[in-house]
């Protein structure tokens, strides 16, 4: 699969920008942050630390030049699932990110309750999330974090 074969049926065609990835990103921390107020409850901390890895998602795939489409049914899905395209995460937390986003649907719509572990556990791999994340614009995207590229070496 690739992200190309995904415009048009998942994905609007956007040009990227440092401002947009701005305000996602201190979305994502901020959301990682309110994860953590014990006083809230586990369903919405859980929630919130749900809420930063989707943005992660949709800030690397903004990074690509594409927006999901909200109107299509799967965009949380798809925007957890592509990061294996969009910043190299490796399959194996992307299954564990969609496992999570599962547990989300079971709560939101069954009322089924969440765990703290499952609170703890979404917390840390968003907070993992987005030091790859943050570390892949770093190399790949400086530009859009506001830093110019990395000069390549003269030969």
């Amino acid at each position: 699969m690739s992200l190309e074969h995904l415009v048009g049926i998942s994905f609007d065609r956007i040009n990227p920008s440092q401002e947009t990835v701005a305000r996602l990103l201190a979305a994502a921390e901020q959301n990682i942050k309110d994860a953590q107020v014990a006083a809230v409850s586990a369903e919405n901390r859980f929630d919130a630390a749900h809420k930063a890895v989707m943005q992660l998602g949709i800030v690397a795939l903004h990074a690509h030049g594409d927006r999901p489409l909200t109107s299509r049914p799967g965009h949380h899905q798809t925007a957890i699932q592509t990061l294996t395209l969009t910043t190299g995460l490796a399959a194996n937390q992307m299954i564990i990110l969609d496992g999570l986003r599962k547990l989300r649907n079971l709560s939101d719509y069954s009322g089924e309750t969440v765990p703290e572990s499952a609170v703890r556990e979404c917390v840390t791999q968003a907070t993992v999330l987005l030091a790859h994340v943050k570390a892949w614009f770093e190399k790949k995207r400086p530009d859009l974090l506001g830093r110019a590229p990395p000069e390549s070496p003269t030969r």
